[in-house]
C-alpha cells in the first residue's frame, strides 16, 4: 500500500566556511536523505532558490546565502507492522532498548521495506512510538549500521524522543562499542579527533574531511592484542555516520570484516564489520535518573575471539 508523502520546504543558511562548495554537493551533504542526483534534479526543476533566484547545479556558494529547497510530494510506501522477534534489553512507557541482531536494517529503505527494526517495533509497540522523525522512522532517535549488533534505543512518545535527542546532540549519552580490528597497538589507549564528511567520490561512503567534515571524536582502549588483530573498546564522544569504522581505518586499524573501509579480505567468512554496540547509558526522560544497559557480545564475535586467541598462542 502507498500513502502520500508531504511536501518539504527547507531553509538552509550557508556559513562562510562553506564558501566555494558546489550547491548540489552542499545540499546533498546537509540533507542526508537526498542523493546528489536527486538534488540536481530539483535544481534543474527550479525547486532550489538562492536568495530567491534560480541557480544551476554548478553554482558555487559565496558563504552568505539563504537557500530555499522545495522537495515535491512523493509517494512513499506505507510501513506496516511485522511480527519479528525482538531481543528486548529494557522497556517502559517511554523508551525501549533492543539488542539488534546482525543483518537487521534499522528503518525502511529501498530493498528493506518490511523486515526492519521499525516494522518489528510497530508490531510490538502498536501506536506507542514517537512521530518526530516521520512515517519512515517512528520511534527512531539514532541508528546503527545493518551489520553492527547491539543496543539501540527507541522512544514511545515525542517528549521522550526530544529528551533523548537533546542528550545525543550534546554528546552526554554513554555509547561503548566493541570491535576486532587489524594490526596490534603499541599504545594502550588513544583518541581519534578527525572531522568526517561524505566521500566526494562515493556518496555511500564517509571519509576524513578536514575542510568540510563535521567534528568527530572516538576514544579507544585496547582490550587485547591478538597477533595480527586487536580487540578494542571504542567510546563515542560524537556520533557521525560510520564514525568508528572511518576513524579506525584512518589510523591503520580497519575493522575486521568491513567491506567498505578495509581493503583486506577476511579469512573468517564474516558478514560485515565485527562491531558491537555493547553499552548505552542515558538520563531517563521521566525519572531524570541515569540508566545504563549492556548487551552481551554475539556468538559469532565470541567464537572469533577464541579462534584468534588460539592462533596467537600457537
Amino acid at each position: 500500500m502507498l500513502q502520500e508523502g508531504k511536501k518539504a520546504n527547507i531553509v538552509l543558511e550557508v556559513d562562510i566556511e562553506d564558501k566555494g562548495i558546489r550547491i548540489d554537493k552542499y545540499i546533498s551533504e546537509e540533507l542526508e536523505d537526498y542523493s546528489r542526483s536527486r538534488v540536481q534534479k530539483e535544481i534543474d526543476n527550479g525547486n532550489v532558490l538562492v536568495d530567491g533566484k534560480v541557480v544551476k547545479a554548478n553554482y558555487k556558494l559565496t558563504g552568505k546565502e539563504t537557500i530555499n529547497v522545495t522537495i515535491p510530494e512523493l509517494i512513499v510506501p506505507e510501513i506496516l507492522p511485522k511480527d519479528i522477534p525482538l531481543d528486548i534489553v529494557y522497556e517502559d512507557d517511554d523508551v525501549i532498548l533492543i539488542n539488534k541482531p546482525k543483518g537487521m536494517v534499522v528503518h525502511p529503505a529501498p530493498g528493506h521495506i518490511d523486515d526492519t527494526l521499525v516494522n518489528a517495533l510497530m508490531y510490538h509497540c502498536k501506536d506507542n512510538l514517537s512521530g518526530i522523525n516521520g512515517v519512515m522512522r517512528p520511534g527512531i532517535v539514532h541508528r546503527i549500521d545493518r551489520d553492527t549488533t547491539g543496543v539501540i534505543i527507541a522512544c514511545k512518545n515525542d517528549v521522550a524522543h526530544n529528551f533523548i535527542a537533546e542528550q545525543l546532540a550534546v554528546h552526554s549519552i554513554t555509547r561503548k562499542y566493541y570491535a576486532i580490528c587489524y594490526n596490534q597497538f603499541k599504545e594502550e589507549e588513544g583518541v581519534v579527533d578527525a572531522p568526517i564528511g561524505r566521500n566526494p567520490n562515493d556518496r555511500k561512503k564517509m571519509a576524513i574531511d578536514k575542510k568540510n567534515g563535521k567534528r568527530a571524536v572516538t576514544h579507544y582502549k585496547v582490550l587485547e592484542n591478538l597477533g595480527k588483530y586487536a580487540f578494542i573498546e571504542c567510546q563515542l564522544e560524537t556520533g557521525r555516520t560510520h564514525q568508528i569504522r572511518v576513524h579506525m581505518a584512518s589510523i591503520g586499524h580497519p575493522l575486521l570484516g568491513d567491506e567498505v573501509y578495509c581493503k583486506a579480505k577476511s579469512n573468517f567468512n564474516l558478514t560485515g564489520q565485527t562491531l558491537h554496540a555493547g553499552v548505552f547509558g542515558f538520563i531517563h526522560p521521566r525519572t531524570k535518573e541515569y540508566m545504563e544497559f549492556s548487551a552481551e557480545l554475539p556468538e559469532y564475535f565470541k567464537n572469533l575471539l577464541e579462534i584468534l586467541r588460539n592462533k596467537k598462542d600457537k
